[in-house]
């Protein structure tokens, strides 16, 4: 497995298979993927997963995470996302944000990600905001 970073276009294969197969892949491209940062996971050199953060200032969106059907559950995407909050931290981002899937809110809280506000609906797919402070001190 190799994470690097890729762009913005090679994303599209994947979010489009992974995320929205019933929408044209044109529905997959995001206003500002072309100064966003956008990381790939590799197996065998084939992309199987990606994700990519808008930053504004001292924040940092994470949209369009996505990881091939068959690649999913095998903790890809788990090392995906350590890595890019790695990278955050890094850089001096002090707070990571996404619109998750109803059905991925447990996977975000591995992280410690929080919960913000009420369910909303995107295309009829309920979300929920999750957000993580990273500028926070760890307390025990």
């Amino acid at each position: 497995m190799k994470i690097r970073t890729i762009q913005w276009d090679e994303t599209l294969p994947v979010r489009h298979t992974v995320l929205w197969p019933n929408k044209p892949a044109s529905f997959c491209k995001v206003e500002g993927d072309e100064k966003a940062n956008h990381y790939g996971v590799y197996l065998n050199n084939k992309l199987v997963s990606v994700a990519s953060v808008y930053i504004n200032g001292c924040i940092a969106r994470l949209r369009k995470f996505a990881t091939l059907m068959e690649f999913q559950g095998k903790g890809l995407g788990t090392k995906l996302i350590a890595y890019i909050l790695d990278e955050m931290k890094i850089t001096g981002i002090k707070c990571f944000w996404c619109d998750a899937r109803k059905t991925a809110v447990g996977f975000y809280k591995k992280f410690g990600m929080e919960q913000q506000g009420t369910e909303f609906y995107k295309s009829g797919i309920p979300y929920f905001k999750m957000e993580l402070q990273l500028d926070k001190p760890i307390t025990s």
